[in-house]
């Protein structure tokens, strides 16, 4: 049987600045981080993830401390990293800390594997940003090995090898799932491929331009021999009741946002910010009945079925956000689950 089109939400937890320049207090951010996950389980949809930083301007560094947390809130939205910088974690701790959330979250943890697209942890973990890719190949054939047996016998090039290592607990699920998120690297999109991995798609530029990274995925494990793997898509997003409230209520959070963290983008003007918004854009601005056009056009693109919304971006009140929330889950997710049957 064929599982339903799942979306959710994700976020970083970046502070937003206040009008005096100040970070917002991390504390606050993690008490509104924890609604948005009651909120968005409440209203029935499917996935909660957070995002790992090492840095003064994200208030999550370690993703399965936050979901633990959620587990304790919520009962029955999967929880997962969005994502986890494998490179510089030790993936025999990372499997015992997912297991333990899967444990107290009656099986709904996952794992979202990735090389990150900021490397702060790097020289944070002692480690060599030469080796970025040998460090990510390197842990995940370890992790992957500990999800496989509870006694890992395994050897590779970044840290000691195991001998009948005894991996404890184990997770509620046979296996925790992992999935691999892909920025645009092709070589990426094939390993995960290969190895029958699910994978995430982070559109940023034109979604269009993604479709050959799906296919090479799908190519990949069926040249391994594996069934289609499961493609997720993450977009940044805001939803409100109408078109112009969505967007006035967003341009002027998502300029800062982008300000913020990606400088060298320039300044985003409001017509470049409709332009994205508008069909065949990759950001997600909109009334609910647009929203629902664009994962359509999307899934008609790249067969993907899961979607998650990157919410509360550049510090858009909480009121707002919840509200987003609420709309993708009852008047987006029942729609595009209508139309993809």
């Amino acid at each position: 049987m064929t599982s339903p089109f799942e979306i959710g939400i994700f976020t970083f937890g970046e502070l937003s600045r206040t009008a005096g320049g100040a970070l917002t207090p991390p504390a606050a951010r993690l008490e509104q981080l924890l609604e948005w996950a009651r909120v968005a389980d409440q209203a029935g949809l499917d996935v909660f993830g957070v995002g790992e930083h090492h840095r003064p301007d994200f208030a999550v560094s370690s993703p399965q401390m936050v979901l633990a947390a959620a587990a304790r809130e919520t009962e029955r939205i999967r929880l997962t990293s969005t994502v986890t910088v494998l490179s510089s974690a030790d993936p025999v701790r990372l499997h015992e800390e997912f297991a333990t959330l899967d444990l107290l979250s009656a099986g709904r943890a996952e794992i979202t594997a990735g090389r990150g697209a900021y490397v702060e942890s790097f020289p944070l973990f002692g480690q060599d940003l030469a080796r970025y890719d040998e460090y990510f190949d390197d842990r995940l054939d370890l992790l992957l090995a500990a999800r496989e047996n509870a006694e890992v016998t395994w050897s590779g090039t970044t840290r000691a090898p195991l001998r009948d290592a005894g991996v404890h607990p184990r997770p509620l699920q046979e296996k925790l799932p992992v999935w691999i998120a892909v920025g645009g690297t092709p070589a990426s999109a094939a390993r995960a491929g290969t190895l029958g991995l699910p994978m995430y798609l982070a559109i940023l530029g034109a979604p269009a331009r993604f479709t050959a990274l799906a296919d090479l995925h799908r190519k990949a494990a069926s040249a391994a021999g594996h069934s289609a793997p499961r493609l997720g898509v993450t977009s940044h997003f805001h939803v409100a009741e109408t078109t112009q409230a969505a967007r006035d209520a967003f341009f002027p959070h998502y300029a800062a946002y982008f300000a913020e963290n990606m400088p060298r983008g320039g300044r985003l003007d409001r017509d470049t910010f409709d332009a994205w918004a508008n069909p065949g854009g990759a950001l997600f601005a909109g009334s609910p009945a647009e929203i629902v056009d664009k994962i359509l056009w999307e899934h008609e693109l790249l067969g993907h079925t899961r979607f998650l919304a990157q919410v509360g971006l550049g510090g858009i009140g909480q009121r707002e956000t919840l509200r987003s929330i609420e709309l993708l889950a009852t008047e987006v997710l029942p729609e595009v689950r209508r139309a993809i049957g």
